[in-house]
C-alpha cells in the first residue's frame, strides 16, 4: 500500500529542497517513490531530474487535451523516482489551487496509484501554508494520510507551522489525515534545536529530525542535483539518509494541537529569541 506523505511549510523554507533530497535517501533505501509537485513555479522535482526539465500537469492538457496517458505527465528522476508537476495557470489567470486538484484527481484516474506499478510512497511537496481549499487538496478526502511540516526556530516558520496544524485539524475526521511530526531546516538561530522540539510537544508531536545548515546544499542545487547525488559522502547526505529512515520508519501520526499566538511569543521569549 502506497504511503502519501504531504509536505507543508511557510513559503520559503525549503520545503522542495527538503522534500527531493529526503526522496533521494528513501529511493537510495530501494523504496519505489513518486513526487508530485505543488507548485505553479513547477521546481519541486528539478534536483531529481538533473533541471526544470518537467512539461506540467496542465501544461500537457493544455496542449494536447483531455486524452493523456500517464507517460506524458511523469518522468524518470534519479533512483527511479516517478516525477510529476502539476503546474499553474497563465501569470494573473485562474487559481493555482486548481491545479493540484486537477493533477491529484487525473493521476488517480490514469491509476498512477494502482498496485501495478509498486509506489511505496507518493510525496505532495505544496506551495506556502495552508491558504484556500487548492493548496489543502492533498489534507482532504484522503489525499495522504501524513503530514510533515517543514519548519526553523524562525517566527513566521513557527506561525505558519501552527496554522498548518489548524487544517489538519480540520480534515482529520473527513480525511483521515496526521501529523507525523515537524522537519526543522535551521536557519541558525539561538537555541533552534531546542525550540523546535518544545513546539512539537506543545502541538502534540515530535521534531522528527534537526538537519544542519550547510553551504553543500546551495552547492548541489547549483548543479542541479541532490546532496545524496552530488556529494554521496558528505556528512549532509547521511543526515537526509537518516530523515529518509526515521519517516520510513515513523509510527507516531497523531491529531496536532495548535497552540495559541501568546503561547508562541512565550516560547520565544523562553528560548531568548526577542
Amino acid at each position: 500500500m502506497t504511503r502519501k506523505i504531504a509536505i507543508y511549510g511557510k513559503g520559503g523554507i525549503g520545503k522542495s529542497t527538503t522534500t527531493q533530497n529526503t526522496v533521494a535517501g528513501l529511493a537510495e533505501m530501494g523504496k519505489k517513490v513518486m513526487v508530485v509537485g505543488c507548485d505553479p513555479k513547477a521546481d519541486s522535482t528539478r534536483l531529481l531530474l538533473g533541471g526544470l526539465a518537467q512539461k506540467t500537469v496542465l501544461d500537457t492538457l493544455r496542449e494536447e487535451g483531455e486524452d493523456i496517458d500517464l507517460d506524458s505527465i511523469i518522468k524518470e528522476g534519479y533512483g527511479n523516482t516517478r516525477c510529476v508537476e502539476s503546474g499553474g495557470p497563465e501569470p494573473g489567470v485562474g487559481c493555482a489551487g486548481r491545479g493540484i486538484i486537477t493533477s491529484i484527481n487525473l493521476l488517480e484516474q490514469l491509476g498512477a496509484y494502482d498496485e501495478s506499478h509498486r509506489i511505496d510512497y507518493a510525496f505532495y511537496d505544496v506551495l506556502g501554508d495552508v491558504v484556500c481549499g487548492g493548496f489543502a487538496m492533498p489534507m482532504r478526502e484522503g489525499k495522504a494520510q501524513e503530514i510533515y511540516i517543514v519548519v526553523s526556530g524562525e517566527m513566521m516558520a513557527m506561525y505558519a507551522a501552527n496554522n498548518i496544524c489548524k487544517g489538519i485539524v480540520k480534515f482529520a475526521d473527513s480525511g483521515g489525515v496526521r501529523l507525523g511530526g515537524l522537519i526543522c531546516n535551521s536557519r541558525m538561530v539561538d537555541n533552534e534545536k531546542e525550540m523546535i522540539i518544545e513546539l512539537a510537544s506543545k502541538l502534540g508531536t515530535q521534531m522528527i529530525h534537526f538537519i544542519p545548515r550547510e553551504n553543500v546544499v546551495q552547492r548541489a542545487e547549483i548543479n542541479r542535483k541532490t546532496v545524496i547525488d552530488y556529494e554521496p559522502k558528505h556528512p549532509q547526505a547521511d543526515e537526509y539518509r537518516m530523515l529518509a529512515k526515521k519517516i520510513d520508519e515513523n509510527k507516531i501520526l497523531v491529531i496536532p494541537k495548535p497552540i495559541e499566538i501568546e503561547t508562541l511569543e512565550k516560547l520565544l521569549v523562553e528560548f531568548g529569541i526577542v
